[in-house]
């Protein structure tokens, strides 16, 4: 399934989703790095947060696995940069692109599912106080992004 995946990183390439950039690894296909610009009107603008793709053999019938690497205070990322996102998980499907997934993250940012956290505590956060949520997430945007 390489050529999907070389395919897939040449439209990339050529046409990077807004806010993102990314490449393989040292030339493995199956290996990459993201970079996701925090969007504005959120806690994360300014920051730079890198994730590391990595895509199964038998992609695109399973998903790829995406990580954050760059530390995040977000509801649907844990401690260890692991993101809950459906399209990610059990609504995956072969028609999708690693630039939709990255878009999908990069929406997640602005609108995070508290119904479904990775780490509560920032979940019950947002539900209880989301200023200072928001001045939590602003201060690990600032120190690791």
């Amino acid at each position: 399934m390489s050529r999907r995946i070389k395919r897939e990183l040449k439209e990339f390439l050529k046409s990077p989703p807004t806010n993102i950039s990314g490449n393989c690894i040292k030339k493995d296909i199956y290996e990459w790095e993201a970079i996701i610009f925090g969007p504005i009107a959120t806690p994360y603008y300014g920051g730079i947060f890198k994730l590391q793709i990595l895509f199964p053999v038998d992609y695109p019938y399973e998903p790829p696995k995406i990580t954050f690497i760059t530390r995040i205070f977000h509801p649907n990322i844990d401690k260890y940069g692991n993101i809950c996102l459906d399209i990610l998980k059990d609504k995956w499907s072969p028609s999708l692109t690693i630039s939709k997934c990255l878009l999908s993250v990069c929406s997640m940012l602005n609108e995070p599912n508290i119904d479904d956290p990775l780490d509560v505590a920032a979940a019950e956060l947002y539900k209880k106080n989301k200023l200072e949520y928001d001045m939590v997430a602003k201060s690990y945007t600032s120190q690791f992004a």
